[in-house]
C-alpha cells in the first residue's frame, strides 16, 4: 500500500492584483496553506508527498519567500518531492538554485527524468526547463517493466480542456499508454479526475492548495491518494486546505425588493472575514431601489475580506417614470430621458451599458449639487 498526498500550483508570491487592501492578506494565506498541507499530512500520517509544478509564481519571486516554503516543506517528516512547472521551470537563476533546497535530505527538487525508485513505488517526473512548449512532457514515459506502484509527476494542458492553450498538451489517456497507476498532474487550478477507457481513474489535476481567483470550479483542495498494489484502482479523496471562499453571486433583479433579499443573504454568509464576494446583477434598475443598492454595496465592502459589486448589466425599468420625474425640467431632464431610451433600447449591448452607468452617474451629480 502506498499512501501520498498529491498538490500543484501554489504560485506562491502572486500579486492577487484587483483586490485592493485585501491583496496582502490573499498572498500570505497561500504561504499560510502550505503549512496546513504539512499539518494535514501528518494528521493522516502520510509518508509521501508529491508536488507537480507552480511552486511560485515565477523564478523572480523574492528569496525570501523561496526559504519559507523550503523550511515548511522540511517540517513534514516523510519525503518530499517537486517538479518544476511552466511558472517556476528549471532555468539557470531559477528559485531552485535556492541553497534551502540542498539543506534538508527529505526534501528533493526533480531536475531530471530519470526514474526514482523508492521502497513501495517509483516516481517517474517530467519537470519542465521552459516556460512554452508544444511537447508531450510525458512522450519518454514508459513504466510498464515495473513491478511497483507507478506514478507519474506532470505539468501541462490535458487536451481538451475548456479554452486551453496547447502548451504542454497532455493526452487524456496519458497514465494508460505510459504503464502508470497513478498520474499526478498540475497547471489546471480546479480539481479535475479523469477516468480510462477502462472507467477507472488513474490521472487527476489536485487544483491549487487556496484558491487563486473568482470562478475557479473546485479549488482549495489537495488530494489523498491510496492505492494497494500495482495495477490495483486508487482511492483518491479531495481534502479542504483553502482557508478563504471565493463567491461569485449571478443574479438578476426584476423587481425592486429583489435586492433586500439578496443583501439579506449576504447577511448569512458565514466567517464574512474570510470571503472575497462578487455580485453580477442584470436585470432591471428600479429608481425606488437605488438606497437598496447602496447598502447593498457597503454591506460588500465593509463586511468581507473584498466585496465587488457589478450592475454593468442592468438597464433602467421602462415603467418607472421616477428616473424622468425626479429632476428639474429642462436640459437636465431631456438629456435624462434620451439617455434612459439608450440604456433600454439601445441598438447593441456595449451602448446600453454605456447609457445605463451615465444616467446613474446624472443621478449622482444631481444629489451632490442638492447637498
Amino acid at each position: 500500500m502506498i499512501r501520498f498526498v498529491h498538490t500543484a500550483d501554489w504560485q506562491i508570491g502572486m500579486k492577487a492584483a484587483g483586490l485592493g487592501d485585501a491583496s496582502q492578506r490573499v498572498r500570505d494565506v497561500r504561504l499560510d496553506s502550505v503549512e496546513r498541507i504539512v499539518e494535514l499530512a501528518r494528521e493522516r500520517d502520510i509518508e509521501l508527498l508529491l508536488i507537480t509544478g507552480d511552486v511560485f509564481e515565477d523564478n523572480a519571486v523574492d528569496r525570501s519567500l523561496v526559504r519559507k516554503v523550503g523550511e515548511t516543506l522540511s517540517r513534514f517528516r516523510g519525503q518530499v518531492f517537486i517538479t518544476p512547472g511552466n511558472h517556476d521551470p528549471l532555468t539557470p537563476g531559477s528559485v531552485w538554485e535556492h541553497p534551502v533546497w540542498e539543506e534538508n535530505s527529505h526534501v528533493h527538487v526533480l531536475r531530471d527524468r530519470r526514474p526514482i525508485e523508492l521502497e513501495n513505488c517509483v516516481l517517474y517526473p517530467c519537470p519542465l526547463k521552459e516556460k512554452y512548449s508544444t511537447r508531450n512532457p510525458l512522450s519518454s514515459i514508459d513504466a510498464s517493466d515495473t513491478h511497483k506502484v507507478a506514478i507519474g509527476l506532470a505539468h501541462g494542458n490535458v487536451e481538451g480542456l475548456p479554452d486551453a492553450e496547447p502548451d504542454y498538451p497532455i493526452p487524456v489517456d496519458a497514465a494508460q499508454k505510459a504503464g502508470l497507476d497513478f498520474l499526478a498532474i498540475g497547471h489546471w487550478h480546479s480539481f479535475s479526475p479523469y477516468k480510462g477507457s477502462d472507467g477507472i481513474v488513474r490521472m487527476a489535476y489536485s487544483g491549487t492548495h487556496e484558491t487563486t481567483k473568482f470562478g475557479e470550479r473546485d479549488s482549495g483542495n489537495v488530494l489523498l491518494v491510496k492505492i494497494a498494489e500495482r495495477g490495483a484502482v486508487p482511492q483518491i479523496e479531495s481534502l479542504r486546505t483553502g482557508a478563504l471562499k471565493w463567491l461569485t453571486l449571478d443574479r438578476s433583479i426584476a423587481q425592486a425588493d429583489d435586492l433586500a433579499r439578496l443583501s439579506s443573504e449576504l447577511k448569512a454568509i458565514e466567517d464574512p472575514g474570510n470571503c472575497l464576494v462578487r455580485i453580477r446583477l442584470d436585470g432591471l434598475l428600479f429608481m425606488s431601489a437605488r438606497a437598496e443598492l447602496e447598502l447593498l454595496n457597503e454591506i460588500l465592502t465593509t463586511r468581507f475580506l473584498y466585496g465587488f459589486l457589478s450592475i454593468e448589466r442592468m438597464t433602467p425599468a421602462p415603467e418607472d417614470d421616477s428616473w424622468i420625474e425626479e429632476l428639474p425640467v429642462g436640459v437636465l431632464r431631456e438629456s435624462a430621458e434620451t439617455i434612459r431610451q439608450q440604456a433600454f433600447n439601445g441598438s447593441d449591448e456595449q451602448t446600453r451599458l454605456v447609457a445605463t452607468r451615465a444616467l446613474l452617474e446624472l443621478f449622482e451629480l444631481k444629489e451632490k449639487a442638492a447637498l
